[in-house]
């Protein structure tokens, strides 16, 4: 009989890269629950190390929002010696209009000047005695635009519009609002500086906990290693555990943020002196959650690579 023909081996249905993914999946799973304590600290550093980055976040987003609010309030003001002629006031308006910066204009004469006036100092009429609309200046009131509204930007529309003639004083709230600017740039630093200290001690964390996992399938791995395997396959379980470990602890940092935020709202009346829900906070947008959970994946996967470039080699 004539030989027969190798029959090829069949192919297994756990085969390709769908069959390995599915195997690098199972290990890494096999890896957090035979070192289930290790890695539910490991979970748990990360979720209150991502819990604070967030809430930093969760403040400088609120801060931020009430700085837009209160720079719409920023206006200058300026102040004529007398009331202006309807021609006067158009070509003022025109000239103004003209620099860049400028958002809405309302004049104010000097019979609306004498009604604010006497509206805040109501209750003092002592000190209402003898004053008349003619002593008070009519003024024209400039809002500007967002960009235009702090810092440099401010001072330096200031300084065009001074040059337009028949302003005789320009006034401007730009006092506060320089320390303000400082106020936010100083936590932002401290907030950045907080942050990166966070994030490198969660990265040694992780880093050390893969580490005890190794330790623990040394001969394992020197099996693989011996029978062929690619490093890629011996460090790929590792680093997917690093993943979920990471997308674990995001995953708990937004649920305790959003517990936190929202009984700060239901309680916060209860020890500030101030309603938080007129004050209009805002949880993080989505892009910003989605941010944290994408930090907590990378920060899980960076601990991972940088345990395994010390003990796998490349």
């Amino acid at each position: 009989m004539p030989p027969s023909k190798p029959q090829k081996r069949p192919k297994l249905s756990r085969e390709g890269f769908g069959g390995q993914l599915n195997y690098f999946l199972s290990r890494a799973v096999t890896n957090i629950r035979q070192n289930l304590f290790v890695n539910v600290l490991t979970i748990g550093t990360i979720s209150l190390a991502i819990l604070i980055v967030s809430l930093l976040l969760l403040v400088f987003v609120n801060l931020e929002r009430v700085t837009d609010q209160w720079s719409e309030r920023v206006q200058v003001t300026a102040y004529f010696d007398n009331e202006l002629t309807p021609q006067e006031l158009h070509t003022l308006k025109s000239k103004i209009l003209s620099l860049n910066g400028t958002g809405k204009l309302e004049y104010v004469t000097k019979a609306v000047a004498l009604q604010r006036f006497q509206a805040r100092m109501k209750g003092q009429d002592a000190l209402l005695e003898g004053v008349t609309a003619d002593i008070l200046p009519a003024s024209l009131e400039i809002q500007l635009k967002k960009e235009n509204r702090t810092g440099d930007s401010l001072k330096a529309y200031v300084d065009r519009l001074a040059k337009i003639q028949g302003i005789a004083e320009i006034q401007y709230g730009d006092d506060w609002v320089r320390r303000f600017n400082k106020f936010m740039d100083f936590m932002r630093v401290v907030g950045i500086s907080l942050g990166c200290f966070l994030l490198l001690a969660v990265v040694f964390i992780v880093a050390n906990t893969i580490k005890l996992t190794i330790y623990s399938r040394k001969e394992e791995l020197e099996l693989l290693s011996l029978v062929g395997a690619t490093r890629c396959f011996i460090k790929m379980p590792f680093l997917i555990e690093g993943i979920i470990q990471g997308a674990a602890g995001s995953i708990l940092a937004i649920a305790m943020l959003s517990s936190l935020y929202l009984g700060f709202l239901h309680n916060a009346g209860n020890f500030i002196s101030f309603n938080p829900g007129e004050a209009d906070l805002v949880f993080l947008p989505l892009s910003h959650l989605s941010g944290v959970f994408c930090g907590g994946i990378l920060l899980g996967f960076m601990g991972s690579l940088t345990s395994l470039k010390r003990f796998i080699n490349f």
